[in-house]
């Protein structure tokens, strides 16, 4: 993972780009990951804009960094296909 995501407690899905995939499935997470992941980005911006990085044992560690948009996104992009290939 990134040096700079763990100085900043990003996790990897908090990174995405987003497109429609990723707007739907962010539609779908659980509230509290949702909010925790909101959470995450202002935070990171608020330190970005500060120039300061978090305490070492803040940092997000690897074990700790899990994909939990993907499952969501699977589901989508799936879903997408499908709907795709009975357009055709």
């Amino acid at each position: 993972m990134c040096l700079e995501l763990t100085h900043q407690r990003l996790m990897r899905d908090d990174t995405l780009h987003e497109d429609d995939d990723v707007k739907e499935a962010l539609k779908r997470l659980p509230e509290h990951l949702y909010n925790e992941r909101v959470f995450r980005i202002k935070r990171a911006l608020d330190l970005s804009l500060k120039h300061q990085i978090l305490p070492r044992d803040q940092w997000v560690k690897y074990e700790e960094d899990h994909r939990y948009l993907e499952p969501y996104l699977k589901e989508v992009i799936r879903e997408r296909r499908e709907r795709e290939a009975w357009n055709k």
